[in-house]
């Protein structure tokens, strides 16, 4: 793959949506990397979802991010944040 035309995410997404969201990444074949972490001011549980993805692939991963996150009234509530960044160089060995 040529590096100039990835991205890397890393999703960090609640614990109550985790499955959800990364069964829909693996059933439209992304690759993922899944790391247990906790945060936010209740250091309620997450996990931080690291991807390597094609560039025009982006928005489709992030659409699935998106849409396999559980609906809150609570607006204060983030169920979902995404970092998308460059790759200057990628290997796989």
């Amino acid at each position: 793959m040529n590096s100039k035309n990835m991205k890397m995410l890393i999703a960090i997404v609640r614990d109550a949506d985790l499955d959800k969201i990364l069964n829909a990444l693996l059933d439209e074949n992304f690759r993922v990397t899944r790391i247990a972490s906790s945060g936010g001011f209740f250091r309620r549980g997450n996990a931080t979802l690291m991807m390597g993805v094609e560039e025009e692939r982006v928005d489709e991963a992030l659409n699935i991010i998106h849409d396999h996150c559980t609906p809150s009234l609570d607006l204060a509530v983030k169920h979902a944040t995404v970092f998308v960044l460059d790759v200057d160089r990628f290997e796989q060995i």
